[in-house]
């Protein structure tokens, strides 16, 4: 005989019509649910100074840059998650149904923390690996200038291509230069 279950199933679904009346965002995993903890100035100033380099760039392509407050959903891993920035050109994220999360994105940009480093450079990046249209991962650090731009090569490797101070970070994904320099305008380390 089986036991009845004791605790409701929370699958993506139900995950994505409860988050829609949260005061607050919350990251789902394989039935968990995160609550996201707020950043620093430092941290929203890269991520703004990242999306509106990008937001320029970008006009009259098909490609939109997206800030934190957009979900992107992860079928393969059961996962949504909230980048700090992205870039989808896929016009399947231009549909209706796209528009509480999209799926498809070439470029996702995470502003490191120390609350959330190994996870965004570990266990996400894996995660963000399962998306077949992603080419680039870009982490950004807050307390120096440098940052970490991992490529997909031809033979579906990552490979790392660092930058520092003075650099300029070229995403081949959107056909967009940033200079390293300019993420960090505004921001006292």
């Amino acid at each position: 005989m089986a036991l009845p279950r004791t605790a409701p199933e929370f699958d993506v679904n139900a995950y994505m019509a409860w988050e829609e009346d949260q005061p607050e965002r919350h990251e789902y995993l394989a039935g968990e649910v995160f609550a996201m903890s707020g950043g620093t100035d430092a941290h929203y100033t890269i991520l703004g100074n990242a999306y509106a380099g990008l937001r320029v760039a970008l006009s009259g392509t098909p490609c939109r840059a997206f800030v934190s407050g957009m979900k992107l959903r992860i079928d393969r891993a059961d996962a949504v998650f909230y980048p700090d920035v992205f870039v989808t050109c896929d016009a399947r994220d231009r549909q209706p149904e796209a528009s509480l999360a999209k799926q498809h994105p070439s470029l996702i940009i995470e502003v490191l923390s120390d609350s959330t480093a190994a996870f965004d450079r570990g266990r996400k990046f894996e995660l963000y690996q399962q998306i077949d249209s992603l080419e680039e991962y870009l982490l950004i650090e807050q307390d120096r200038k440098h940052a970490d731009l991992f490529r997909k090569n031809s033979e579906g490797l990552w490979v790392l291509h660092p930058a520092g101070e003075g650099d300029v970070i070229r995403l081949e994904s959107v056909g967009v230069e940033l200079g390293l320099d300019g993420l960090y305008e505004d921001v006292e380390l």
